[in-house]
């Protein structure tokens, strides 16, 4: 396993005078990357140009405390650890564990979001069709946060997503697919405070499992599941 803190030390140097700006691209076959940005205007990649791991095991650890914080990252490999922690208003995390590419199968995956500020927008994608048979994921507000948009999309035989947003005007829509059966699909969801916008769609084979709690007014949920 190695480190590439000092590579991105040596490129932030460089690249201090303009922005709080880091952009990776990094192949092997293993990654751990620790990443701490504090100040506005932060980016790990953005809209159109995104951070890129490939490789077996990929560990990222980013933390990002200001206004306006961008998180753009693509990872290919087999198993992936992430924890991603925001701070601060108008957060946008876009994150792609893709089994496309060649290199990935995104099997083990485990994913966890904590991010504390109004605004947030968070795009999750883990498998995209294929694999992640043994995927967990959670995305939590750990205030009580206002406007959180959230989309995600987990595909696999196992794909555990917990959600848990305290805050109002809230919209998130989900979709959770791919070959069920055995302790496959699960969506545990908690949410407290008014207007929810939500989404919910669980389609495989057998093992399709929602635990829903919301408290507040003015919540409309629509759950499609499939056998």
């Amino acid at each position: 396993m190695k480190k590439i803190l000092t590579t991105i030390a040596a490129s932030l140097m460089a690249m201090s005078a303009y922005a709080n700006d880091i952009y990776v691209t990094q192949s092997g076959d293993s990654l751990d990357l620790d990443i701490t940005q504090d100040g506005q205007n932060n980016t790990v990649g953005n809209s159109t140009t995104a951070s890129a791991s490939t490789g077996s095991t990929t560990i990222l650890d980013i933390d990002q405390v200001g206004g306006s914080n961008v998180l753009t990252y693509q990872v290919n490999g087999a198993t992936f650890t992430g924890t991603f922690n925001v701070t601060g208003d108008s957060n946008d995390i876009d994150f792609n564990c893709d089994s496309t590419n060649g290199n990935s199968s995104c099997g083990t995956v485990t994913a966890s979001i904590t991010m504390v500020g109004d605004s947030n927008d968070i795009d999750l994608d883990i498998g995209e069709t294929s694999d992640a048979s043994n995927s967990t994921a959670t995305i939590t507000s750990a205030g009580s946060d206002d406007s959180n948009v959230i989309a995600a999309t987990i595909d696999g035989t196992s794909a555990i997503l917990t959600i848990t947003v305290d805050g109002s005007t809230n919209n998130w829509l989900v979709d959770i697919d791919g070959n069920g059966d055995v302790n496959g699909h699960t969506l545990i969801h908690s949410h407290t405070g008014g207007i929810a916008d939500v989404d919910i769609v669980q389609s495989g084979v057998y093992d399709n499992y929602i635990s829903l709690t919301t408290s507040g007014d003015n919540a409309d949920i629509d759950i499609s599941q499939t056998d």
